[in-house]
């Protein structure tokens, strides 16, 4: 690891203003200390973010569910007004890592962390995502790799929370300059399937500030993964969902697939076609059609088509039970 600075940020403006010198926003720490210690990052400067004002604290007003950025996933996962009201997202918070990695996570970390494709992770391999010529998941062992492979990088989105956000239509405001401005999380990762070596859609200084999800009256969410343990594993496929469920019968429902593509894989079609429905095999069978109709699996990952089907519909199935 190479020699850095570290210093706190008391306000925003202050935690933009040192991070531009060749610096790194750090909160929990999980992904950019593992990045380091593999000399994969190599920040001259290292500024804590956790002391930012206004950041620690999950508030119910207005309509809307108010996450800090350094709201902890443990935090999530134990919170007993969100529980009901936001299913999915405390479920999504409870499956990510172990119990100690949960206590030190952040929700704004989570979102913004990096591939974790082993190629990338290799300290001496020059993948595409590292700015090398070749994507070697195309050529090599894809096991864990995107089924969509529209993109130049194959590395999927490893955050089991934005899978989970995506499908309760969640914003995420963002510190940009002088602006706060909002970004969806579909706009959050769009920037990684256009362009290979980005994460997500966030410059260097940008600096998540909280994240809003609206709550929705009588709206009901879910989230299921599959690893290959039950504990401490990244998921191989994961699945969120959300509606009103209104005599049986789904309403504005949103379905989001997770660990296939570089972002929180969605299908207007998919959505459309279960407005209405109850929630049965056919047609949770048809939303699973329409999500997976341009996936394109490798020899290695073909495995996750099934996992997804059947995620698909033990999701929706927790909508109505």
């Amino acid at each position: 690891m190479k020699p850095f600075t570290y210093v706190t940020a008391r306000s925003p403006a202050s935690a933009l203003e040192l991070v531009r010198e060749q610096g790194r926003f750090l909160a929990g720490g999980i992904d950019l200390l593992g990045e380091m210690k593999e000399s994969i990052a190599t920040p001259a400067r290292l500024v804590n973010i956790k002391a930012l004002p206004d950041t620690m604290a999950v508030t119910n007003a207005n309509g809307r569910w108010r996450i800090g950025t350094n709201v902890t996933l443990a935090t999530l996962a134990a919170h007993a007004g969100m529980k009901p009201a936001l299913t999915g997202l405390v479920e999504a918070a409870a499956d990510v890592g172990s119990p100690q990695i949960r206590h030190v996570a952040t929700i704004g970390g989570n979102l913004a962390q990096h591939s974790r494709c082993w190629y990338y992770r290799h300290r001496d391999v020059n993948c595409r995502k590292k700015g090398g010529r070749l994507c070697y998941a195309r050529e090599g062992e894809s096991k864990f790799h995107s089924l969509f492979t529209g993109c130049t990088c194959l590395s999927p989105l490893g955050s089991n929370i934005a899978i989970a956000l995506a499908a309760l239509d969640a914003r995420v405001f963002v510190q940009r300059g002088r602006k706060v401005e909002s970004m969806t999380m579909a706009e959050l990762y769009a920037t990684a399937w256009r362009t290979p070596t980005a994460h997500h859609s966030l410059r260097d200084d940008d600096l998540i500030l909280r994240i809003e999800v609206p709550a929705a009256p009588q709206g009901r969410s879910a989230y299921l993964q599959v690893a290959e343990r039950s504990d401490f594993d990244w998921a191989l496929v994961s699945c969120a969902a959300s509606a009103r469920v209104v005599d049986g019968k789904l309403q504005n429902a949103r379905i989001v697939l997770g660990a296939v593509a570089p972002i929180p894989w969605q299908a207007d079609a998919a959505n459309a076609a279960l407005e209405g429905k109850p929630v049965t095999t056919a047609t949770a069978e048809q939303a699973a059609d329409l999500l997976l109709q341009e996936a394109r699996p490798f020899g290695d990952n073909a495995y996750k088509i099934p996992i997804a089907r059947a995620l698909v519909r033990r999701t929706l199935m927790k909508l109505v039970a």
